[in-house]
């Protein structure tokens, strides 16, 4: 199998993200896949989620291998910055030091593609590489897009929330023209939804904005105390609760990620006849 590289993704903060990567990763995992998580946030959100509380005192993470290609350093066959976790999957570290990277590539050349110049070194020994983006459309954001070759976007289950897609889509319209054809949109998915019949209007509207040209995944995530609990408990919600709500909605986003190489390959089968 291929690696898939999958970035997770809105400009929005606050709709579960981080959350998703690690719920995501660790379900992939479950599913016997090799698994890279990467940490594309200057928050460090994810890193501390998967238990380094203090991302800030890390010597080895994300902005050190990006400098590295910057300066033409790196080509090393041992990767010390990735790290292993506990839960069957692998994961790159961010911390504050991202941010200074980020500045800095805006006098780069290539600068677009960096992220990707190093994904392409490691991504041969996994089945996944999911990228945590940061809550914006900078050049972090682009960079993991320009290296990915599909973009889930989970939307927070307001009205105004699906509204805000618009840009996001924008964005991946013109790395998709510019810099990285092979980008696609696998799916836009709700998060921190209410059991209610607002629910339903939400999903009913978010297919309807969207749905004639983006793929809207079934997967609704539950709005639940047990996954804002995850972000402390050093455990994906398959361990912290794994008879409940938010972890059978995440084993179906697992079964949909799974799919979506499925789908594309049987559409372009369908293209070709």
């Amino acid at each position: 199998m291929k690696p898939k590289v999958i970035a997770v993704a809105n400009q929005k903060g606050g709709v579960g993200k981080s959350t998703t990567v690690y719920n995501l990763g660790a379900g992939l995992a479950m599913n016997g896949k090799k698994v890279l998580l990467v940490d594309v946030d200057p928050q460090g959100d994810l890193t501390k989620m998967l238990g380094l509380r203090k991302p800030h005192d890390l010597p080895l993470t994300l902005s050190n291998v990006m400098n590295d290609v910057v300066s033409g350093v790196g080509g090393k066959d041992e990767h010390p910055e990735i790290k292993h976790h506990y839960e069957g999957f692998d994961f790159i570290p961010a911390n504050r030091t991202l941010s200074a990277v980020e500045v800095g590539l805006v006098n780069v050349m290539s600068r677009e593609t960096v992220l990707r110049q190093y994904i392409d070194r490691v991504k041969k020994d996994y089945d996944y590489v999911l990228l945590d983006c940061r809550p914006s459309l900078g050049m972090l954001v682009i960079n993991a897009l320009s290296a990915s070759d599909y973009v889930l976007i989970p939307v927070q289950a307001d009205y105004l929330a699906a509204e805000d897609m618009t840009e996001l889509i924008g964005t991946v319209q013109s790395i998709k023209r510019q810099i990285n054809p092979r980008l696609k949109v696998g799916g836009i998915f709700l998060t921190m939804a209410n059991e209610t019949n607002f629910r339903k209007d939400i999903v009913s509207s978010v297919k309807e904005n969207y749905g004639k040209h983006l793929p809207v995944m079934e997967s609704v995530i539950p709005s639940t105390v047990r996954l804002a609990e995850i972000s402390t408990a050093n455990k994906s919600i398959f361990r912290h609760e794994p008879t409940g709500r938010a972890a059978e909605s995440y084993r179906t986003l697992v079964k949909e990620v799974i799919e979506i190489g499925e789908k594309q390959r049987s559409k372009s089968a369908d293209i070709s006849r």
